[in-house]
């Protein structure tokens, strides 16, 4: 079994092939290594539809991870409910940070995505993932090359260094039509905020609508010089 410990670089040559891009590959490998020790951290945006989808044709009963921050956009929550209704045999997990929003505002200040955004992420985000991935030896994350600078070189298995697990990616290749075009052919519920200058949607504090479609991510963190919430980095 490929691991954080054991890793070096895979020398598993999955097919890009013109349906799925590999992507299908990748996760029927990804379910046959891991087991029950892979689990999807969906933010329940476009690619995680088409992730979800993907994966159920793999593992009917996957366990997928929503990081419930308490402040994402009542339109999240509504796709989740349609998702789980589409799904039902799917494992949705919503995992909450320690601190509730009062907690953290009494210890930190109101607003705090606000006043220290990377701080907010670090207590609503990045703690929450890493105990649901406690125990885990890797898991799936719906990254795509195109999407920004920053994920240009992400490939379909990466050492995670920041979660020390394996992280999989079988979307790197699918491009934002490509992914539009899967969603459509099979009448896929999906976040109604994308229809309105969503493309990638977050926290309802921290994202706007994207002023570029040259850069997909351009609508979260604006202003600030943020560009991921750590997740990723």
């Amino acid at each position: 079994m490929l691991t954080y410990e054991n890793w070096q670089e895979p020398i598993i040559d999955f097919q890009v092939d013109d349906l799925y891009k590999g992507a299908l590959e990748v996760l029927q490998w990804g379910y046959r290594e891991y087991g029950e020790e892979i689990v999807y951290a969906c933010s329940f945006g476009i690619e995680g539809i088409v992730l979800i989808d993907l994966i159920s044709k793999v593992k009917p009963n996957a366990t997928i991870v929503f990081l419930d921050t308490d402040v994402h956009f009542k339109e999240t929550y509504e796709t989740i409910n349609r998702v789980k209704e589409k799904y039902p045999q799917l494992n949705i997990v919503m995992k909450k940070p320690i601190l509730t929003l009062e907690q953290q505002a009494a210890q930190y200040g109101d607003e705090l995505w606000k006043s220290n955004p990377n701080k907010c992420c670090d207590i609503r985000k990045i703690k929450p993932l890493h105990e649901a991935l406690s125990g885990n030896k890797a898991w799936i994350s719906g990254l795509r090359r195109e999407q920004s600078p920053t994920r240009q070189q992400t490939n379909f298995l990466n050492r995670d260094d920041k979660f020390k697990s394996i992280k999989v990616c079988p979307l790197i290749h699918w491009t934002w039509k490509d992914v539009w075009r899967y969603v459509s052919k099979h009448n896929l519920p999906y976040n109604p905020l994308h229809d309105q200058g969503y493309p990638s949607i977050g926290c309802e504090h921290c994202t706007k609508p994207a002023f570029t479609m040259d850069d997909l991510r351009s609508g979260r963190w604006q202003g600030s010089g943020k560009t991921e919430c750590g997740l990723h980095e």
